[in-house]
């Protein structure tokens, strides 16, 4: 099957050849009709000229005798016959039950419809005989010496040979043939060089909204003349325009709601730390208290533990958003790492581990430590036991899996997991976490130039990190 060509230039292109082809054409058609009806009618003219001009030289008596007159003889009539005769030609005369023929033709070849007209005045007719072109002008001669025409019985047929017309024609369809060529390249460069000057513009807007979706918002088009593509070059100046205002004032929110949230974090940390040192004292005390207010008292304490998560993770996640968040890598055991995870988070009893001993890997050990405590933190609140942290290494980094065996994430939920603030249903406690662990984790990953991933198991739910080679 073919294609068609389906780029602006090519159909341009393509337009633009087939209108001037076809007007070619219709100009050389036209011009090759009018030239070989101007040749036809020059050759039948002259022809019909010389047979007139010689029929009106006859000066022997025909048609009806006067007194002392002669019929004509077979002598007369090759006279006449000798006077119409030429290269190539040939000429037939019949008079009653006479008639002399000179050249290959003979009465034969003189097309009924011919002889009969002949007998009305000079006619002439076009004919193939023997695969060659020939011109006949047929007359009968007329008497008018008695005062009015009187047919004479004598007719005259003369064969014209049209090989040189022919030839001139030929040699015009070649030169029409050879101007078509022409002209079908002249039309194509030109075709090429006007659809270049025509979608120069279009490129240029091409290039320029590429630009514009790399981020650089600066960009603009010249504008020139005052067409259609002037003026949608200066429509695309003003969205581009608008476009970057825009952005700069979104930037602005942006960096402000992002000082606010780093401002709101920090100046948390003093009322908060002297709360936890408060609830520290009360921690000791609950247990001695009656129910009712001892209740309360762990309600708070675990109130003020999470707004200590919170507070910390937007501490930690406006790092990022600032681009302050550096790496420090180091040569780090990554069984000894998890382990370490786990045991100053109490989780050590909860969580198996799977992971070779001799496994070292450059990695930044604080950043790192925030990755497994963070998957492991969602598993144990989200999940159900048994919880697994396994890791190995591969040809180009570390992957680490943190499968748990709950309910498992709802499918739908399973590409925000990583949102900031998005916390899933589906047997999911919305109360807990602040909603940034996850989000926190893929951070570190992306920082470290890893991946991290999430896909449900039967049952549960696993967690996968890979990390580059430092």
């Amino acid at each position: 099957m073919i294609r068609l060509p389906t780029g602006l230039r090519a159909r341009l292109v393509i337009t633009f050849t087939l209108v001037a082809v076809g007007a070619s054409v219709l100009v050389a058609t036209i011009g090759f009709e009018l030239a070989k009806g101007a040749l036809i009618e020059r050759a039948e003219n002259s022809s019909i000229d010389l047979v007139t001009r010689e029929l009106e030289r006859i000066a022997f008596p025909v048609g009806k005798l006067r007194p002392g007159e002669a019929a004509p003889t077979t002598t007369e009539l090759a006279t006449v016959s000798t006077a119409l005769s030429g290269p190539g030609r040939s000429v037939i005369v019949e008079y009653r039950n006479l008639a002399y023929a000179e050249g290959q033709l003979t009465m034969a070849n003189v097309p009924n419809e011919l002889y009969g007209r002949a007998k009305q005045g000079v006619v002439s007719q076009r004919k193939v005989i023997h695969d060659e072109l020939w011109l006949i002008i047929g007359a009968e001669v007329y008497r008018a010496d008695s005062g009015f025409p009187e047919p004479t019985g004598l007719r005259v047929f003369v064969f014209f040979p049209l090989h040189d017309e022919e030839a001139q024609l030929a040699a015009l369809r070649t030169t029409f043939t050879q101007a078509a060529v022409v002209i079908l390249l002249i039309a194509l460069v030109v075709a090429l060089l006007s659809a270049r000057q025509v979608l120069l513009p279009v490129r240029r807007l091409s290039a320029a909204a590429q630009a514009l979706g790399e981020g650089r918002l600066d960009t603009r088009l010249p504008v020139s003349g005052h067409d259609e593509l002037a003026g949608l070059s200066a429509r695309f100046n003003d969205a581009a325009a608008a476009l970057e205002l825009s952005v700069a004032e979104l930037r602005s929110l942006e960096a402000m709601s992002r000082r606010f949230v780093a401002d709101v974090s920090h100046e948390l940390r003093t009322p908060l730390t002297a709360m936890t040192a408060v609830a520290d004292m009360l921690s000791d005390e609950a247990d001695r208290l009656p129910d009712a207010p001892a209740e309360a008292v762990r309600l708070v304490l675990g109130e003020i533990e999470r707004l200590r998560e919170l507070v910390e993770h937007l501490i930690e996640i406006s790092r990022f958003d600032a681009g302050t968040a550096t790496l420090n890598l180091e040569p780090v055991n990554v069984a000894d790492a998890i382990q370490d995870c786990l045991e100053v988070r109490g989780w050590s009893d909860q969580v198996r581990v799977n992971a070779p001993q001799s496994l070292t890997v450059n990695l930044d050990p604080r950043r790192f430590d925030v990755i497994v405590a963070n998957l492991v933190g969602n598993a144990l609140k989200h999940g159900l036991p048994p919880i697994l942290v396994s890791a190995r290494g591969t040809e180009n980094g570390l992957e680490v899996k943190v499968r748990d065996h709950g309910k498992g994430i709802p499918e739908e939920a399973l590409p925000h997991v990583f949102d900031r603030f998005f916390k899933a249903g589906a047997g999911r406690a919305r109360s807990q976490g602040s909603g940034l662990g996850l989000a926190i984790a893929r951070a570190n990953v992306h920082l470290h130039g890893g991946t991290i991933s999430v896909r449900r198991q039967e049952p549960g739910t696993l967690f996968t990190v890979w990390l580059p080679h430092g």
